[in-house]
């Protein structure tokens, strides 16, 4: 079924923490209907508009440490490019904020 895509840990973590986070955020509005709120983002937005906000941002860090693995491999002198582990921690980091502060 999932033979279409080369699966390695890093990317089903992350997207065990994407159907995680869906769930989760779900039961919570079940729970606790949310309100709009202002945040440093520039429009007023409820939990699920700041958790889209923030999962949308997650993957184009990751798309974009992908892309630029090779160019900091050359950049910071390293033997091999660097783990996409390091991605998915600023991408959790970002998401954090954004679901807090947003």
């Amino acid at each position: 079924m999932f033979t279409w895509m080369y699966w390695t840990t890093p990317v089903a973590v992350f997207f065990t923490v994407i159907a995680l986070l869906i769930t989760t955020m779900t039961v919570w509005e079940l729970k606790s209907p949310t309100v709009m709120r202002k945040g440093f983002l520039p429009i007023a937005t409820t939990r699920g508009d700041r958790l889209f906000i923030g999962l949308l941002s997650a993957a184009y860090i990751n798309l974009m440490f992908l892309g630029l693995g090779e160019t900091l491999m050359t950049w910071l002198s390293l033997e091999q490019e660097p783990s996409v582990w390091i991605s998915l921690v600023i991408s959790i980091m970002s998401l954090g904020l954004i679901m807090r502060k947003g």
